[in-house]
């Protein structure tokens, strides 16, 4: 089953808002961290690349939990439980789009060094329950 974003929320998901992103260890514990996002309808999409910690937490168990929290109103927040699926399709046009809306560069001009990345992921978030203030 799942949860529809409200229209608040989304606003705030399309807006260069940062999001906290959590996914799950091998031993079970947590691993956070800060991303960029974009919205497709109810989804969430951000970027990652092959081999980096949450990428390969994600591939191993897909469950995830997404915290926004507005940076000029920091009592309120939102957190999307949900499920992720993977893939390196549009993995390029992501981060650059992501690039574009948080820095206003294509990710290769913000980024010198993105030519030494591994190939890039998208990590598609179902929304499963959405709890908070948003």
């Amino acid at each position: 089953m799942t949860a529809a974003l409200s229209t608040e929320l989304k606003d705030l998901l399309d807006s260069p808002v940062f999001v906290n992103i959590a996914t799950i260890q091998p031993d079970g514990s947590p691993q956070v961290s800060p991303v960029w996002v974009k919205r497709d309808g109810d989804d969430v999409l951000i970027s990652t690349t092959v081999g980096r910690r949450k990428e390969t937490n994600l591939r191993r168990d897909p469950r995830v939990t997404v915290v926004v929290q507005p940076a000029d109103n920091p009592y309120v927040y939102a957190e999307i439980r949900g499920r992720a699926e993977l893939t390196t399709e549009g993995g390029q046009e992501l981060i650059d789009d992501l690039s574009l809306k948080y820095t206003g560069k294509r990710y290769a001009e913000f980024n010198p060094n993105a030519a030494e990345d591994a190939p890039r992921v998208v990590v598609r978030i179902t929304p499963r329950k959405v709890v908070g203030r948003i």
